[in-house]
């Protein structure tokens, strides 16, 4: 039976469906030694490689999924070719695996990694509404006004962000709680109300708070994937 590229990548454990779709467009994938295009589709016999390296189907694979508090500094990529502070050398886990969204470079905390290539985009995809919070410091003292601005949506990527909750919680630093996913975006929100972040730390992502020292992961507890799977239970696969 055929499966899309993308699907099938997935399925082995090498990326999300939406990383496969970018290493095709890369010219990454090759289907019997040819480029394909989106949506292409592998049949059992097909011989699939990326970057030269034969991808195949083995035997179903024990789904993988870690919480992990990343350190400032760290990047959320799966391409060690191009930036060597990359997760997956600083974590050296034995499987192979890949990061459910991003965290920018110069902000730390919660980061999902998995090889279930299923579960990225019901996390991730913002009409799902699934919430992730932060903590957040800027560079100078916030007031009413700046909590107001930021819950009822900023214009930021031509755009104006979805309402959300923000609670102050020091002289400049407040607590946000998102359900989309900008690039950048509480970092864009602050500087388009005239402040800068000084340091960002995500804290939970749906029913999985931050409880791990800088820098080390832990498997999700049964209790925890169990309510995961609840909350994601009618959420769709499908990618924006």
């Amino acid at each position: 039976m055929a499966t899309r590229i993308n699907k099938y990548l997935s399925e082995v454990g090498y990326c999300s469906r939406r990383e496969a779709d970018r290493l095709i467009l890369e010219g990454k994938v090759t289907i019997n030694g040819k480029i394909p295009e989106i949506g292409s589709k592998v049949e059992e016999s097909d011989l699939v490689e990326v970057g030269g390296q034969r991808i195949e189907k083995s035997t179903k694979q024990k789904n993988i999924y870690l919480a992990f508090n990343k350190p400032v500094g760290i990047v959320c990529t799966t391409d060690r070719k191009v930036e060597p502070n990359n997760v997956i050398d600083f974590i050296k886990y034995p499987k192979r695996i890949f990061p459910i969204g991003r965290l920018d470079k110069l902000s730390e905390g919660l980061i999902f990694l998995t090889n279930d290539g299923d579960i990225v985009n019901k996390i991730l995809r913002a009409r799902n509404n699934h919430e992730k919070e932060y903590i957040v410091k800027v560079n100078r003292p916030i007031n009413s006004n700046f909590i107001q601005n930021m819950s009822n949506g900023v214009e930021i990527l031509d755009t104006i962000t979805k309402n959300c909750f923000v609670k102050q919680l020091g002289p400049k630093k407040f607590k946000i709680i998102l359900t989309q996913g900008l690039n950048r975006q509480i970092r864009r929100m602050c500087e388009a109300l005239g402040y800068r972040v000084r340091s960002l730390k995500r804290v939970r992502i749906m029913n999985i708070k931050l409880d791990l020292p800088t820098g080390e992961y832990r498997e999700f507890s049964k209790d925890e994937l169990l309510e995961l799977n609840g909350l994601l239970e009618n959420s769709s696969k499908t990618y924006d």
